[in-house]
Protein backbone atom coordinates (compact mmCIF):
# COMPACT_ATOMS: atom_id res chain seq x y z
CA UNK A 1 0.00 0.00 0.00
CA UNK A 2 1.33 3.41 -0.95
CA UNK A 3 1.63 5.89 1.92
CA UNK A 4 1.10 9.67 1.74
CA UNK A 5 2.18 12.16 4.41
CA UNK A 6 0.34 15.49 4.77
CA UNK A 7 2.04 18.13 6.92
CA UNK A 8 -0.33 21.10 6.66
CA UNK A 9 -4.10 21.72 6.79
CA UNK A 10 -5.86 19.73 4.06
CA UNK A 11 -9.57 19.34 3.30
CA UNK A 12 -11.08 16.25 4.89
CA UNK A 13 -12.91 15.46 1.64
CA UNK A 14 -9.52 15.22 -0.10
CA UNK A 15 -8.11 12.94 2.61
CA UNK A 16 -11.14 10.67 2.23
CA UNK A 17 -10.73 10.66 -1.57
CA UNK A 18 -7.18 9.33 -1.21
CA UNK A 19 -8.21 6.76 1.38
CA UNK A 20 -11.05 5.56 -0.85
CA UNK A 21 -8.49 5.01 -3.63
CA UNK A 22 -6.52 2.68 -1.37
CA UNK A 23 -3.79 5.00 -0.06
CA UNK A 24 -2.74 5.12 3.56
CA UNK A 25 -2.85 8.78 4.57
CA UNK A 26 -0.99 10.12 7.61
CA UNK A 27 -1.66 13.73 8.69
CA UNK A 28 1.12 15.22 10.84
CA UNK A 29 0.66 18.99 11.06
CA UNK A 30 3.81 21.15 11.22
CA UNK A 31 6.36 18.49 12.20
CA UNK A 32 9.81 19.88 13.14
CA UNK A 33 12.50 19.33 10.49
CA UNK A 34 14.20 16.68 12.63
CA UNK A 35 10.99 14.66 12.89
CA UNK A 36 10.14 15.06 9.21
CA UNK A 37 13.62 13.93 8.16
CA UNK A 38 13.23 10.87 10.38
CA UNK A 39 9.79 9.73 9.19
CA UNK A 40 9.81 10.70 5.50
CA UNK A 41 11.57 7.50 4.44
CA UNK A 42 8.33 5.58 5.13
CA UNK A 43 6.27 7.51 2.56
CA UNK A 44 5.76 7.46 -1.20
CA UNK A 45 4.24 10.94 -1.35
CA UNK A 46 4.42 14.21 0.59
CA UNK A 47 1.79 16.98 0.45
CA UNK A 48 2.59 20.43 1.86
CA UNK A 49 1.37 24.00 1.56
CA UNK A 50 3.64 27.03 1.99
CA UNK A 51 4.95 26.52 5.54
CA UNK A 52 6.80 23.19 5.37
CA UNK A 53 10.35 23.60 4.08
CA UNK A 54 11.06 20.60 1.87
CA UNK A 55 14.83 21.06 1.64
CA UNK A 56 17.55 18.77 0.31
CA UNK A 57 17.90 17.03 3.66
CA UNK A 58 14.23 16.02 3.68
CA UNK A 59 14.26 14.99 0.03
CA UNK A 60 17.44 12.92 0.33
CA UNK A 61 16.01 11.15 3.39
CA UNK A 62 12.88 10.20 1.41
CA UNK A 63 14.16 6.89 0.07
CA UNK A 64 10.65 5.83 -1.06
CA UNK A 65 9.53 9.30 -2.02
CA UNK A 66 8.18 9.58 -5.57
CA UNK A 67 6.00 12.73 -5.46
CA UNK A 68 6.10 16.02 -3.58
CA UNK A 69 2.89 18.02 -3.93
CA UNK A 70 2.50 21.70 -3.08
CA UNK A 71 -1.18 22.42 -2.47
CA UNK A 72 -0.92 25.85 -4.04
CA UNK A 73 1.06 27.60 -6.75
CA UNK A 74 4.49 28.74 -5.52
CA UNK A 75 7.23 26.13 -5.17
CA UNK A 76 9.84 28.26 -3.38
CA UNK A 77 9.55 26.13 -0.20
CA UNK A 78 10.47 22.98 -2.18
CA UNK A 79 14.01 22.23 -3.37
CA UNK A 80 12.92 21.30 -6.89
CA UNK A 81 16.51 20.90 -8.10
CA UNK A 82 17.27 18.18 -5.53
CA UNK A 83 13.90 16.53 -6.16
CA UNK A 84 14.67 16.39 -9.88
CA UNK A 85 18.11 14.88 -9.28
CA UNK A 86 16.51 12.22 -7.07
CA UNK A 87 13.88 11.45 -9.71
CA UNK A 88 11.03 12.78 -7.58
CA UNK A 89 8.07 14.46 -9.27
CA UNK A 90 7.41 17.95 -7.89
CA UNK A 91 3.91 19.22 -8.63
CA UNK A 92 1.70 22.12 -7.65
CA UNK A 93 -2.01 22.89 -7.93
CA UNK A 94 -2.17 26.13 -9.88
CA UNK A 95 -5.85 26.12 -10.84
CA UNK A 96 -7.72 25.86 -7.58
CA UNK A 97 -6.88 29.28 -6.13
CA UNK A 98 -6.99 31.20 -9.42
CA UNK A 99 -10.30 32.94 -8.81
CA UNK A 100 -9.67 33.73 -5.15
CA UNK A 101 -6.30 35.37 -5.92
CA UNK A 102 -7.67 37.29 -8.90
CA UNK A 103 -10.51 38.62 -6.77
CA UNK A 104 -8.10 39.68 -4.00
CA UNK A 105 -6.01 41.50 -6.59
CA UNK A 106 -9.08 43.45 -7.74
CA UNK A 107 -9.88 44.22 -4.11
CA UNK A 108 -6.45 45.81 -3.71
CA UNK A 109 -6.81 47.74 -6.97
CA UNK A 110 -10.18 49.18 -5.91
CA UNK A 111 -9.08 49.84 -2.31
CA UNK A 112 -5.98 51.71 -3.49
CA UNK A 113 -7.89 53.79 -6.01
CA UNK A 114 -10.50 54.91 -3.44
CA UNK A 115 -8.26 55.06 -0.32
CA UNK A 116 -10.72 52.60 1.13
CA UNK A 117 -8.58 51.17 3.92
CA UNK A 118 -7.80 54.67 5.21
CA UNK A 119 -11.46 55.65 4.87
CA UNK A 120 -12.64 52.69 6.95
CA UNK A 121 -10.05 53.33 9.66
CA UNK A 122 -10.77 57.06 9.76
CA UNK A 123 -14.55 56.64 9.92
CA UNK A 124 -14.37 54.00 12.66
CA UNK A 125 -12.21 56.40 14.66
CA UNK A 126 -14.97 59.01 14.57
CA UNK A 127 -13.60 61.17 11.75
CA UNK A 128 -15.36 62.37 8.59
CA UNK A 129 -12.52 63.03 6.10
CA UNK A 130 -14.52 63.07 2.89
CA UNK A 131 -12.48 65.64 0.99
CA UNK A 132 -9.13 64.37 2.25
CA UNK A 133 -9.81 60.82 1.05
CA UNK A 134 -10.93 61.66 -2.47
CA UNK A 135 -9.88 58.82 -4.81
CA UNK A 136 -9.75 58.14 -8.53
CA UNK A 137 -11.76 55.98 -10.95
CA UNK A 138 -10.47 52.86 -12.63
CA UNK A 139 -12.29 53.72 -15.85
CA UNK A 140 -9.82 54.33 -18.71
CA UNK A 141 -6.85 53.83 -16.42
CA UNK A 142 -4.05 51.52 -17.61
CA UNK A 143 -3.37 48.29 -15.76
CA UNK A 144 -0.03 46.61 -16.40
CA UNK A 145 0.02 42.88 -15.67
CA UNK A 146 3.40 41.22 -15.29
CA UNK A 147 2.82 37.50 -15.77
CA UNK A 148 -0.20 36.50 -17.85
CA UNK A 149 -0.81 33.00 -16.58
CA UNK A 150 -4.06 31.74 -15.11
CA UNK A 151 -4.36 34.37 -12.39
CA UNK A 152 -3.07 37.22 -14.54
CA UNK A 153 -5.59 36.33 -17.25
CA UNK A 154 -8.48 36.33 -14.77
CA UNK A 155 -7.37 39.73 -13.45
CA UNK A 156 -7.30 41.02 -17.03
CA UNK A 157 -10.91 39.94 -17.62
CA UNK A 158 -12.11 41.66 -14.45
CA UNK A 159 -10.13 44.85 -15.09
CA UNK A 160 -11.56 45.11 -18.62
CA UNK A 161 -15.07 44.88 -17.13
CA UNK A 162 -14.22 48.04 -15.16
CA UNK A 163 -13.30 49.81 -18.37
CA UNK A 164 -9.55 49.66 -17.79
CA UNK A 165 -7.02 49.39 -20.60
CA UNK A 166 -4.96 46.27 -19.95
CA UNK A 167 -1.38 45.80 -21.09
CA UNK A 168 0.77 42.83 -20.14
CA UNK A 169 4.28 41.46 -20.17
CA UNK A 170 4.81 37.72 -20.51
CA UNK A 171 7.42 36.37 -22.96
CA UNK A 172 5.72 32.97 -23.03
CA UNK A 173 2.28 34.15 -24.18
CA UNK A 174 1.29 33.86 -27.83
CA UNK A 175 -0.34 36.60 -29.94
CA UNK A 176 -3.48 34.43 -30.02
CA UNK A 177 -3.83 34.86 -26.27
CA UNK A 178 -3.43 38.61 -26.71
CA UNK A 179 -6.40 38.67 -29.08
CA UNK A 180 -8.50 36.36 -26.92
CA UNK A 181 -8.13 38.59 -23.86
CA UNK A 182 -8.40 41.87 -25.78
CA UNK A 183 -5.18 43.22 -24.28
CA UNK A 184 -1.81 44.44 -25.60
CA UNK A 185 1.45 42.57 -25.04
CA UNK A 186 4.40 44.91 -24.49
CA UNK A 187 7.95 44.58 -23.22
CA UNK A 188 8.69 45.08 -19.54
CA UNK A 189 10.03 48.63 -19.83
CA UNK A 190 6.88 49.70 -21.68
CA UNK A 191 4.70 48.17 -18.97
CA UNK A 192 6.62 50.06 -16.30
CA UNK A 193 6.39 53.35 -18.17
CA UNK A 194 2.76 53.27 -19.30
CA UNK A 195 0.89 51.75 -16.34
CA UNK A 196 -1.23 53.56 -13.76
CA UNK A 197 -1.50 50.28 -11.85
CA UNK A 198 0.95 47.38 -11.93
CA UNK A 199 0.12 43.90 -10.63
CA UNK A 200 2.51 40.95 -10.41
CA UNK A 201 1.48 37.38 -11.21
CA UNK A 202 4.56 35.24 -11.72
CA UNK A 203 6.61 32.71 -9.80
CA UNK A 204 9.72 33.53 -7.79
CA UNK A 205 12.91 32.42 -9.54
CA UNK A 206 16.53 33.53 -9.61
CA UNK A 207 15.63 35.68 -12.62
CA UNK A 208 12.50 37.27 -11.10
CA UNK A 209 13.93 37.91 -7.62
CA UNK A 210 13.74 41.69 -6.90
CA UNK A 211 12.71 42.35 -10.51
CA UNK A 212 10.86 45.39 -9.18
CA UNK A 213 13.66 47.38 -7.58
CA UNK A 214 15.17 50.85 -7.65
CA UNK A 215 15.84 50.77 -11.39
CA UNK A 216 12.32 49.58 -12.19
CA UNK A 217 10.72 52.24 -9.97
CA UNK A 218 12.71 54.87 -11.85
CA UNK A 219 11.00 53.88 -15.10
CA UNK A 220 7.46 54.14 -13.68
CA UNK A 221 4.96 56.97 -13.82
CA UNK A 222 4.75 59.26 -10.81
CA UNK A 223 1.78 58.19 -8.71
CA UNK A 224 1.72 54.58 -9.90
CA UNK A 225 -0.02 52.02 -7.71
CA UNK A 226 1.45 48.51 -7.26
CA UNK A 227 -0.16 45.24 -6.19
CA UNK A 228 1.63 41.99 -5.32
CA UNK A 229 -0.48 38.93 -4.57
CA UNK A 230 2.13 36.54 -6.04
CA UNK A 231 5.46 36.05 -4.22
CA UNK A 232 7.19 38.38 -1.77
CA UNK A 233 10.67 38.35 -3.24
CA UNK A 234 9.53 39.84 -6.53
CA UNK A 235 9.75 43.34 -5.06
CA UNK A 236 12.80 44.85 -3.34
CA UNK A 237 11.05 46.04 -0.17
CA UNK A 238 13.72 48.61 0.70
CA UNK A 239 13.37 50.18 -2.74
CA UNK A 240 9.58 50.06 -2.40
CA UNK A 241 9.77 51.86 0.95
CA UNK A 242 11.79 54.66 -0.65
CA UNK A 243 9.44 54.88 -3.66
CA UNK A 244 6.33 55.15 -1.47
CA UNK A 245 8.03 57.62 0.90
CA UNK A 246 9.10 59.83 -2.02
CA UNK A 247 5.63 59.80 -3.57
CA UNK A 248 6.78 57.96 -6.69
CA UNK A 249 4.40 55.17 -5.72
CA UNK A 250 1.04 56.54 -4.60
CA UNK A 251 -0.15 53.28 -3.12
CA UNK A 252 0.85 49.68 -2.71
CA UNK A 253 -1.17 46.57 -1.87
CA UNK A 254 0.79 43.60 -0.54
CA UNK A 255 -0.55 40.16 0.23
CA UNK A 256 2.94 38.64 0.32
CA UNK A 257 6.30 39.59 1.80
CA UNK A 258 9.85 38.40 1.32
CA UNK A 259 9.83 37.28 4.95
CA UNK A 260 6.54 35.98 6.32
CA UNK A 261 5.30 37.09 8.70
CA UNK A 262 7.04 40.41 7.91
CA UNK A 263 7.49 41.49 11.52
CA UNK A 264 8.09 45.14 12.28
CA UNK A 265 8.90 46.19 8.71
CA UNK A 266 8.96 49.95 8.05
CA UNK A 267 6.75 49.40 5.00
CA UNK A 268 3.70 48.83 7.17
CA UNK A 269 4.15 52.21 8.84
CA UNK A 270 3.44 54.03 5.57
CA UNK A 271 -0.08 55.35 4.91
CA UNK A 272 0.20 54.44 1.25
CA UNK A 273 0.74 50.74 1.97
CA UNK A 274 -2.11 48.35 2.69
CA UNK A 275 -1.47 44.70 3.40
CA UNK A 276 -2.99 41.32 4.21
CA UNK A 277 -1.45 38.13 5.65
CA UNK A 278 -1.07 36.04 2.46
CA UNK A 279 -4.81 35.60 1.88
CA UNK A 280 -4.65 34.89 -1.86
CA UNK A 281 -5.86 31.32 -1.51
CA UNK A 282 -7.66 31.83 1.80
CA UNK A 283 -11.25 31.30 0.79
CA UNK A 284 -13.31 28.30 1.80
CA UNK A 285 -13.76 27.40 -1.87
CA UNK A 286 -10.05 27.68 -2.73
CA UNK A 287 -8.91 25.69 0.31
CA UNK A 288 -11.25 22.85 -0.57
CA UNK A 289 -10.53 22.97 -4.30
CA UNK A 290 -6.75 23.03 -3.94
CA UNK A 291 -6.86 20.00 -1.65
CA UNK A 292 -9.15 18.05 -3.98
CA UNK A 293 -7.04 18.96 -7.00
CA UNK A 294 -3.85 17.76 -5.30
CA UNK A 295 -5.53 14.54 -4.14
CA UNK A 296 -6.66 13.78 -7.70
CA UNK A 297 -3.18 14.52 -9.05
CA UNK A 298 -1.60 12.12 -6.54
CA UNK A 299 -4.09 9.42 -7.47
CA UNK A 300 -3.45 9.94 -11.18
CA UNK A 301 0.32 9.85 -10.77
CA UNK A 302 0.71 7.01 -8.26
CA UNK A 303 -2.00 4.75 -9.69
CA UNK A 304 -2.30 5.60 -13.38
CA UNK A 305 1.08 7.13 -14.24
CA UNK A 306 -0.56 10.35 -15.49
CA UNK A 307 1.36 13.40 -14.31
CA UNK A 308 -0.48 16.73 -14.04
CA UNK A 309 1.02 20.13 -13.18
CA UNK A 310 4.54 18.87 -12.60
CA UNK A 311 7.14 21.62 -12.46
CA UNK A 312 10.02 19.28 -13.29
CA UNK A 313 8.54 16.77 -15.74
CA UNK A 314 6.77 17.47 -19.05
CA UNK A 315 3.00 17.18 -18.81
CA UNK A 316 1.04 15.18 -21.34
CA UNK A 317 -2.72 14.69 -21.20
CA UNK A 318 -4.39 11.30 -21.49
CA UNK A 319 -5.47 11.75 -25.11
CA UNK A 320 -1.95 12.55 -26.27
CA UNK A 321 -0.52 9.79 -24.07
CA UNK A 322 -2.74 7.28 -25.84
CA UNK A 323 -1.24 8.45 -29.15
CA UNK A 324 2.43 8.51 -28.16
CA UNK A 325 2.53 5.89 -25.39
CA UNK A 326 3.83 3.09 -27.67
CA UNK A 327 6.54 5.42 -29.01
CA UNK A 328 7.63 6.33 -25.48
CA UNK A 329 7.95 2.65 -24.63
CA UNK A 330 9.88 2.11 -27.87
CA UNK A 331 12.23 5.03 -27.05
CA UNK A 332 13.10 3.51 -23.69
CA UNK A 333 13.79 0.12 -25.26
CA UNK A 334 16.04 1.68 -27.91
CA UNK A 335 18.08 3.25 -25.13
CA UNK A 336 18.26 0.00 -23.17
CA UNK A 337 19.33 -1.93 -26.30
CA UNK A 338 22.21 0.45 -27.04
CA UNK A 339 23.33 0.41 -23.43
CA UNK A 340 23.51 -3.39 -23.37
CA UNK A 341 25.50 -3.74 -26.60
CA UNK A 342 27.86 -0.78 -26.16
CA UNK A 343 29.69 -1.46 -22.92
CA UNK A 344 31.74 1.75 -23.09
CA UNK A 345 31.54 5.20 -21.57
CA UNK A 346 29.03 7.20 -23.58
CA UNK A 347 30.04 10.70 -24.63
CA UNK A 348 26.97 11.91 -26.51
CA UNK A 349 23.44 10.94 -27.45
CA UNK A 350 21.34 12.31 -30.31
CA UNK A 351 17.62 11.57 -30.55
CA UNK A 352 15.68 12.37 -33.71
CA UNK A 353 11.88 12.13 -34.09
CA UNK A 354 9.89 12.57 -37.26
CA UNK A 355 7.64 15.61 -37.09
CA UNK A 356 4.36 13.70 -36.99
CA UNK A 357 5.18 12.44 -33.50
CA UNK A 358 7.66 15.15 -32.42
CA UNK A 359 4.81 17.65 -32.24
CA UNK A 360 3.63 15.76 -29.14
CA UNK A 361 6.40 16.87 -26.76
CA UNK A 362 9.65 15.78 -28.42
CA UNK A 363 11.38 16.16 -25.05
CA UNK A 364 9.44 13.18 -23.70
CA UNK A 365 11.05 10.85 -26.24
CA UNK A 366 14.48 12.09 -25.21
CA UNK A 367 13.73 11.53 -21.53
CA UNK A 368 12.39 8.06 -22.25
CA UNK A 369 15.43 7.11 -24.35
CA UNK A 370 17.83 8.36 -21.67
CA UNK A 371 15.90 6.44 -19.00
CA UNK A 372 16.51 3.22 -20.93
CA UNK A 373 20.10 4.12 -21.76
CA UNK A 374 21.06 4.89 -18.16
CA UNK A 375 18.98 2.44 -16.14
CA UNK A 376 21.16 -0.57 -16.84
CA UNK A 377 24.41 1.11 -15.76
CA UNK A 378 23.61 3.94 -13.32
CA UNK A 379 23.22 2.81 -9.70
CA UNK A 380 20.59 5.39 -8.73
CA UNK A 381 16.91 5.44 -9.63
CA UNK A 382 16.42 6.91 -13.13
CA UNK A 383 13.07 8.05 -14.52
CA UNK A 384 11.52 10.73 -16.73
CA UNK A 385 12.14 13.37 -14.08
CA UNK A 386 15.89 13.02 -13.65
CA UNK A 387 17.17 11.17 -16.74
CA UNK A 388 18.37 14.35 -18.47
CA UNK A 389 20.03 15.62 -15.28
CA UNK A 390 21.75 12.27 -14.66
CA UNK A 391 22.99 12.17 -18.28
CA UNK A 392 24.47 15.65 -18.05
CA UNK A 393 26.07 14.92 -14.70
CA UNK A 394 27.88 12.04 -16.39
CA UNK A 395 29.15 14.30 -19.15
CA UNK A 396 26.81 12.97 -21.85
CA UNK A 397 25.98 15.64 -24.44
CA UNK A 398 22.32 15.31 -25.37
CA UNK A 399 20.87 16.62 -28.64
CA UNK A 400 17.27 16.60 -29.85
CA UNK A 401 16.29 16.85 -33.50
CA UNK A 402 13.15 16.72 -35.63
CA UNK A 403 13.07 15.22 -39.10
CA UNK A 404 10.54 15.50 -41.91
CA UNK A 405 11.89 12.35 -43.61
CA UNK A 406 9.92 9.32 -42.43
CA UNK A 407 12.13 6.68 -44.15
CA UNK A 408 9.05 4.86 -45.45
CA UNK A 409 7.54 4.67 -41.96
CA UNK A 410 4.64 6.73 -40.58
CA UNK A 411 6.60 7.78 -37.49
CA UNK A 412 10.10 6.87 -36.43
CA UNK A 413 12.52 7.50 -33.57
CA UNK A 414 16.25 7.38 -34.27
CA UNK A 415 19.00 7.42 -31.69
CA UNK A 416 22.76 7.57 -32.02
CA UNK A 417 25.33 7.40 -29.26
CA UNK A 418 29.05 8.01 -29.46
CA UNK A 419 31.84 6.70 -27.28
CA UNK A 420 35.57 7.36 -27.32
CA UNK A 421 36.11 4.82 -30.06
CA UNK A 422 32.91 4.37 -32.01
CA UNK A 423 29.28 5.26 -32.57
CA UNK A 424 26.12 3.16 -32.65
CA UNK A 425 22.65 3.90 -33.93
CA UNK A 426 19.21 2.37 -33.75
CA UNK A 427 15.74 3.23 -35.08
CA UNK A 428 12.28 2.09 -34.11
CA UNK A 429 8.70 2.60 -35.20
CA UNK A 430 5.19 1.38 -34.47
CA UNK A 431 3.23 -0.70 -36.97
CA UNK A 432 -0.52 -0.33 -36.70
CA UNK A 433 -1.73 0.82 -33.29
CA UNK A 434 0.68 -1.02 -31.01
CA UNK A 435 3.17 -3.23 -32.83
CA UNK A 436 6.67 -1.93 -31.98
CA UNK A 437 9.59 -2.82 -34.25
CA UNK A 438 13.29 -2.04 -34.37
CA UNK A 439 13.84 -1.32 -38.06
CA UNK A 440 17.51 -0.32 -38.17
CA UNK A 441 20.65 -1.07 -36.16
CA UNK A 442 23.93 0.62 -37.07
CA UNK A 443 22.58 1.33 -40.56
CA UNK A 444 21.45 -2.27 -41.21
CA UNK A 445 17.77 -2.74 -42.06
CA UNK A 446 16.18 -5.25 -39.68
CA UNK A 447 12.74 -6.20 -38.38
CA UNK A 448 12.99 -6.96 -34.66
CA UNK A 449 10.22 -7.24 -32.11
CA UNK A 450 11.72 -5.52 -29.01
CA UNK A 451 10.35 -7.88 -26.41
CA UNK A 452 11.88 -10.32 -23.98
CA UNK A 453 15.29 -11.88 -24.65
CA UNK A 454 17.19 -11.06 -27.83
CA UNK A 455 20.39 -12.65 -29.08
CA UNK A 456 22.29 -9.98 -31.01
CA UNK A 457 25.18 -11.18 -33.17
CA UNK A 458 27.63 -9.49 -35.55
CA UNK A 459 28.84 -12.08 -38.02
CA UNK A 460 30.36 -12.60 -41.45
CA UNK A 461 27.75 -12.96 -44.18
CA UNK A 462 28.72 -16.52 -44.97
CA UNK A 463 26.87 -19.84 -45.13
CA UNK A 464 26.70 -21.61 -41.80
CA UNK A 465 26.57 -18.58 -39.49
CA UNK A 466 22.87 -18.83 -38.72
CA UNK A 467 23.04 -22.65 -38.66
CA UNK A 468 25.80 -22.49 -36.04
CA UNK A 469 23.85 -20.10 -33.81
CA UNK A 470 20.73 -22.25 -34.13
CA UNK A 471 22.65 -25.42 -33.35
CA UNK A 472 24.14 -24.01 -30.15
CA UNK A 473 20.75 -22.74 -28.97
CA UNK A 474 19.12 -26.08 -29.75
CA UNK A 475 21.79 -27.88 -27.74
CA UNK A 476 21.09 -25.57 -24.80
CA UNK A 477 17.34 -26.16 -25.03
CA UNK A 478 16.59 -22.55 -26.00
CA UNK A 479 13.72 -22.03 -28.41
CA UNK A 480 13.90 -19.43 -31.21
CA UNK A 481 10.73 -17.32 -31.52
CA UNK A 482 11.83 -15.08 -34.39
CA UNK A 483 14.85 -14.06 -36.42
CA UNK A 484 16.00 -11.25 -38.71
CA UNK A 485 19.22 -10.74 -40.67
CA UNK A 486 20.44 -7.39 -41.95
CA UNK A 487 23.31 -6.79 -44.35
CA UNK A 488 24.59 -3.98 -46.56
CA UNK A 489 26.27 -6.14 -49.20
CA UNK A 490 26.56 -9.85 -49.93
CA UNK A 491 29.57 -11.49 -48.32
CA UNK A 492 30.30 -8.56 -45.97
CA UNK A 493 29.32 -8.10 -42.37
CA UNK A 494 25.81 -8.93 -41.19
CA UNK A 495 23.66 -8.50 -38.11
CA UNK A 496 21.63 -11.41 -36.86
CA UNK A 497 19.02 -10.83 -34.18
CA UNK A 498 16.96 -13.65 -32.70
CA UNK A 499 14.01 -13.47 -30.32
CA UNK A 500 14.49 -16.34 -27.90
CA UNK A 501 12.21 -17.73 -25.22
CA UNK A 502 14.71 -17.75 -22.34
CA UNK A 503 18.01 -16.25 -21.26
CA UNK A 504 21.30 -17.61 -22.50
CA UNK A 505 24.16 -18.25 -20.13
CA UNK A 506 27.64 -16.82 -20.62
CA UNK A 507 28.70 -20.35 -21.47
CA UNK A 508 26.21 -20.50 -24.35
CA UNK A 509 27.38 -17.10 -25.62
CA UNK A 510 30.98 -18.33 -25.47
CA UNK A 511 30.11 -21.43 -27.56
CA UNK A 512 28.37 -19.23 -30.15
CA UNK A 513 31.50 -17.06 -30.45
CA UNK A 514 33.76 -20.11 -30.91
CA UNK A 515 32.91 -20.16 -34.59
CA UNK A 516 35.20 -17.64 -36.39
CA UNK A 517 32.30 -16.30 -38.50
CA UNK A 518 30.69 -14.95 -35.30
CA UNK A 519 32.52 -11.77 -34.34
CA UNK A 520 30.40 -10.62 -31.43
CA UNK A 521 27.39 -11.93 -29.52
CA UNK A 522 25.30 -10.20 -26.86
CA UNK A 523 22.27 -11.10 -24.82
CA UNK A 524 19.85 -8.17 -24.72
CA UNK A 525 16.85 -8.17 -22.39
CA UNK A 526 13.97 -5.78 -23.10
Amino acid sequence: MKRILITEPFAQEAVELLQKEGFEVVVRIDPPEEELAEIISDFDGLIVRSKTRVNSRIITAGKRLRIIGRAGVGMDNVDVETATRQGIIAMNAPDANTISTAELTMLFIIALSRNFYQAVSSTKNGKWEKSKLRGSELYKKTLGIIGLGRIGSEVAKRAISFGMEVIAYDPFVSPDRERQLNIRLLDLDQILGKSDYITLHLSLTKESYHMIGKEAFGKMKDGVRIINCARGGLIDEEALYEAVSDGKVAGCGLDVFEKEPPGNTPLLSLDGVIASPHLGASTAEAQKNVSLQMARQFKNALQDGIIDNSVNCPHVDSAVLARIGPYLDMSEKLGSFLCQVTGENIESAEITCTVDIAEYHARLFTLSFLKGLLSCTVPEYVNYVNSLVVARERGIRVTEKKSSHPDDFPGIIKAEITTAGSSRSISGTIFGKDDPRIVSIDGYRVDVSPKGCLLFCINSDKPGAVAHISSVLTGAGINIAGMTVGRKEAGGEALTVLNIDSRTSQEVLARIKENPVIRKAYLVEL
